[in-house]
């Protein structure tokens, strides 16, 4: 009888044991490259999540394990992993909605004012349904500041300088560049570097913090300090199904976090990446251009309204509310 009470016991203890390690929930996590500035969020908001629910959700992220950086959206479609950061400029059949954050010269000033304008976009429905398509919800951005251009060899000193050159630069930032008679190339962040050294680029536009993890500085001779055509968009997006089978407070705990780890994204950024990108430059020798005010201006001129009604002309043609997501947009940003 004796054993038999403690065999009883002891069944009991392991059933729920499993039971309380299958009550837990872990997400995959695809992101690229390694540990950067660009991920800060993604990585603190895995941290939020499991301290409010005592290690029950937690969050593996992969850099570059689970998928390529252009394949992320269609992991999550199909469920391959519960979260995933893409950058919109990656694939723009694929998320037209979001495209119009890539515009140029759309005037943003700080990456607080970009999560303030990709956030009232992404709550829009027409933008909501653009991304249901892939089974994927809108979580956060990844605010970006205004992207320049390195390169090495002979500087641009005037905008006509441009004219012919090989640009790495991807959405609006290709576009504005081109218009400036440069050749813009898109590819991925983690082919950049390849790409520079064996001379089928020349010049690179990036944020700062990718200049520096992709190693685009090492051998440039110039970097340009107030060109800022635009930016990219890169979203952090969660699988729907997966979000629904959250419990409610798992959701609580995902989405409660997230202005906290945006929080924490800005101040690691403008605090340690940007104090850090002056004297990354300065070490290597490179030299600032500086392009005068009349030049910047007849730039956005030439680039900021025509890219804009082409962008809403194309996306009036696929069904989309395409002056209403633009004046978003403006209006966000004036405010």
């Amino acid at each position: 009888m004796k054993h038999t009470i403690l065999k009883t016991a002891t069944i009991a203890a392991i059933t729920m044991a499993f039971g309380a390690e299958a009550m837990a929930t872990e997400w995959n996590v695809s992101v690229w490259g390694k540990r950067r500035a660009f991920t800060e969020h993604v990585e603190r908001l895995a941290e939020l999540v499991s301290e409010k629910t005592n290690g029950e959700f937690t969050m593996n992220i992969s850099y570059g394990g689970l998928s390529k950086n252009k394949e992320n959206l269609d992991g999550i479609s199909i469920g391959a992993f519960e979260m995933a950061q893409f950058c919109a400029g990656y694939h723009a059949d694929k998320n037209p909605s979001i495209t119009v954050l890539e515009l140029p010269f759309l005037g943003v000033q700080d990456l607080r004012q970009e999560i303030e304008v990709s956030q009232a976009v992404y709550a829009h429905p027409a933008v909501a349904a653009d991304l249901a398509r892939w089974n994927a919800t809108l979580l956060m951005p990844s605010p970006l500041p205004q992207y320049n251009i390195v390169g090495k060899g002979d500087a641009p000193r005037t905008l006509g300088d441009y004219e012919g050159m090989t640009v790495r630069a991807t959405g609006g930032v290709g576009r504005a560049m081109g218009a400036v008679g440069a050749v813009p190339t898109s590819m991925s962040a983690t082919e950049v570097r390849q790409a520079m050294d064996s001379g089928v680029v020349k010049t690179v536009a990036f944020a700062p913090h990718a200049h520096m993890s992709y190693g685009t500085i090492e051998n440039a001779t110039w970097w340009t300090t107030n060109l800022n055509p635009g930016t990219v968009n890169c979203p952090v997006v969660v699988n729907t199904d997966a979000l629904n089978d959250l419990s409610d407070s798992e959701r609580e705990a995902l989405l409660g976090s997230v202005d906290e780890a945006l929080d924490y994204y800005v101040e690691f950024y403008d605090n340690k990446t940007m104090s850090a990108w002056g004297p990354a430059l300065d070490d290597r020798g490179i030299e600032r251009i500086t392009y005068s005010d009349e030049e910047l201006a007849a730039f956005r001129e030439a680039v900021a309204g025509p890219a804009a009604a082409a962008w809403i002309k194309d996306m009036n043609g696929r069904g989309l509310p395409a002056q209403e997501l633009y004046d978003l947009v403006i209006d966000t940003l004036a405010d």
